[in-house]
């Protein structure tokens, strides 16, 4: 991603960085957003990972500093969940396997999809990672949402 990131016309004008981010490589209240977009899932290797990861945002994040997350979510409504599941795993790794030529990326994509925080839960673990303020807006009818945390 990075490689077909540089290759963009703007791409002059960009510092882009390839770290762990668990240990990143910014000093203390050094920057004043970071954003995620249908990466949290990747990182949620346990409740507690996760935290940790959020938590090393929250360090380099300055006071009033904002963590801004687009992810799937658990819709609310049953029959939302269900619809939602059933397309997962009807459609999700089936079409895109068949578009991108990865059938293992799209079988996790469907693996992960349904069993992600609701957006709720999620919200605490911003809050347990030091986020004062955590709130979320579902999308989609609960099956996305954007989570924002200040600092």
């Amino acid at each position: 991603m990075l490689e077909e990131a540089r290759k963009k016309p703007e791409a002059a004008r960009i510092a882009f960085i390839s770290c762990d981010i668990k240990a990143l490589p910014f000093p203390n209240e050094s920057l004043d957003l970071i954003t995620m977009s249908f990466a949290t899932r990747n990182i949620n290797l346990s409740r507690a990972a996760l935290v940790r990861s959020i938590a090393e945002y929250y360090r380099v994040l300055k006071r009033g500093g904002r963590f801004i997350n687009l992810e799937t979510s658990r819709p609310s409504s049953a029959v939302i969940r269900r619809l939602r599941d059933l397309y997962v795993k009807l459609f999700v790794e089936f079409i895109g396997s068949r578009l991108s030529g990865s059938r293992t990326a799209y079988a996790y994509l469907a693996r992960t999809i349904p069993r992600f925080y609701p957006p709720e839960e999620l919200a605490a673990i911003l809050r347990e990672a030091g986020f004062e303020k955590a709130t979320f807006q579902r999308l989609l009818f609960g099956a996305a949402a954007i989570h924002q945390g200040i600092k």
